[in-house]
């Protein structure tokens, strides 16, 4: 009798503790915004490299920077009876020369990376692009990096050689 009890007893302990569910609590919100954007980023474009092989420190101190090299973002399906201009704001850790970006590791390279469009203009960080016009289907923007060396850096010859990745995020906007 004293193992039935004991299993009777561990039964409805059992039932108890698992026996029967818990009251459900709402306790997750799901919300977002469905927008109409008109274009679609290429899958090709959210990772756009841009190498600049070997650089030698002692170019810079004569021409303080390097020629541009050109970089594309490509925007498909676009859709010009939703939006006829797109903007573009790149970010990133800002170089002690500012609108430029700094090395990932810091600036203790001596050089920045600036970002321009194809005439030359400079596009600042933290700051949109003019508005660019779209086209029907897909649209490139074209944009220009290039590799300059910080003034004190030059002036004291002190760029440090050594490998440097510098990395930017990029936001579409349409006005």
């Amino acid at each position: 009798m004293t193992l039935l009890k004991c299993f009777s007893s561990l039964f409805f302990t059992s039932l108890l503790v698992i026996g029967y569910p818990a009251q459900a609590v709402d306790n997750v919100t799901i919300d977002g915004t469905l927008v109409n954007l008109p274009c679609s980023l290429d899958p090709n474009s959210t990772n756009v490299p841009l190498d600049f092989g070997d650089l030698v420190s002692k170019y810079f101190y004569r021409n303080t920077r390097t020629l541009s090299r050109e970089f594309k973002i490509v925007l498909i399906d676009c859709d010009l009876a939703i939006g006829q201009d797109v903007m573009v704001k790149f970010t990133g850790n800002q170089s002690v020369m500012p609108g430029l970006l700094a090395p990932d590791d810091g600036d203790i390279h001596g050089i920045a990376v600036g970002i321009e469009l194809t005439d030359g203009t400079p596009v600042l960080l933290d700051k949109q692009t003019s508005a660019q016009p779209l086209t029907s289907g897909v649209t490139t923007l074209t944009f220009q990096g290039y590799v300059i060396g910080e003034p004190d850096a030059i002036k004291n010859q002190t760029i440090v050689t050594g490998p440097f990745i510098a990395t930017t995020t990029f936001e579409l906007i349409y006005p």
